[in-house]
């Protein structure tokens, strides 16, 4: 999934609970859901940093040999300024774009 093109805020935003547990009827279902959605996105964006990175990856033992590179300090901080997973989860929870189901609940 493409999360440069989310609608999630990227500062800290006070959440009304209500809404949250109205849409499965329980705050700590809506909540485990949310975590678990959160992990997912984490999961990804991390594989597809670490991807990144390799990229610019050095195969030397040598620790005099540091370099700077700018391509790399500009991939780093675009994924820095992304909102975080657990804004984005909460984003697609709230648009109803994460599906999910209680088997306990058939």
């Amino acid at each position: 999934m493409d999360y440069k093109k989310t609608s999630a805020d990227q500062s800290t935003v006070t959440r009304n609970t209500k809404a949250i547990e109205a849409v499965t009827g329980n705050i700590y279902e809506s909540i485990s859901i949310l975590s678990k959605r959160a992990n997912q996105i984490s999961a990804e964006m991390k594989e597809e940093l670490t991807s990144k990175l390799e990229e610019f990856a050095t195969h030397t033992d040598n620790l005099e040999e540091i370099f700077e590179n700018r391509e790399q300090i500009e991939v780093s901080k675009h994924y820095e300024k992304m909102p975080k997973a657990s804004a984005i989860a909460i984003s697609e929870f709230n648009e109803d774009k994460i599906y999910f189901r209680n088997p306990n609940k058939a």
